[in-house]
């Protein structure tokens, strides 16, 4: 086997370990040694290609995150283009959400455990790990926040960013536990159905954010008094 092709696969073998054993078990708890071990790698292999556990991390982070950011790019830049602003609202949401559930099918069944994942480093509040997240993240959610301001005039950046907030907590736990939507339903829905997914975080979403424009527009004392 040619030499470039012997380093991919061994990068291939070390980021997968890795982000299984992260998604297990969070990133503070696990050693370079153990996922040398489950690599079936030295932990030379390992400090030769990402120099120490955190280029590990960054790494799992961007061949996941590159291709889901540039496709949520892509999306809301179609959608600002639509003038009204309740479908460019509905629009903006759904170029949010569909790319973190197309990523699942990406990179062997790589969405559902780089959610979980996510979830448990986001939890687990490491200084190295939290850095590589923003880094991730931060740029895009940005934009997805600044297009969703464009919706909803009056809002305050605040309510926004609390309410996106939110919506990445329903993709995080749709992602990682579809089972109990069907358990809960009866099995008369299925929770592993992207689509059905989709359009309900959607629907979901919408409503919260069409609330703030209306709460938004309404002068306080009629809040006071409605309440």
């Amino acid at each position: 086997m040619p030499r470039a092709a012997r380093e991919t696969d061994s990068r291939t073998a070390i980021l997968d370990a890795a982000e299984e054993l992260f998604s297990e078990r969070g990133f503070g708890a696990v050693a370079l040694r153990e996922i040398a071990r489950a690599a079936g790698l030295n932990v030379g292999s390992l400090t030769y290609h990402f120099g120490d556990k955190a280029g590990i991390l960054e790494a799992i982070y961007k061949r996941h995150t590159s291709p889901m950011n540039a496709r949520r790019l892509e999306l809301i830049g179609e959608a600002k283009r639509i003038e009204d602003r309740d479908q460019r609202l509905m629009a903006i949401l759904r170029a949010y959400v569909l790319p973190a559930f197309s990523s699942s099918d990406d990179l062997v069944g790589g969405g559902t455990r780089f959610t979980r994942m996510r979830a448990i480093l986001s939890a687990e509040g490491n200084a190295q790990a939290r850095k590589i997240i923003a880094d991730a993240f931060d740029d895009t959610t940005r934009a997805f926040i600044d297009a969703i301001a464009d919706c909803v005039s009056g809002a305050s950046r605040e309510d926004i960013v609390w309410r996106s907030q939110f919506l990445l907590g329903s993709l995080y736990y749709t992602l990682i536990n579809p089972e109990r939507i069907s358990r809960l339903s009866d099995s008369k829905t299925d929770g592993a159905d992207h689509d059905e997914a989709i359009r309900q975080i959607v629907l979901s979403s919408h409503a919260s954010f069409r609330a703030l424009a209306r709460t938004s527009a309404t002068p306080a004392g009629e809040l006071e008094h409605s309440a």
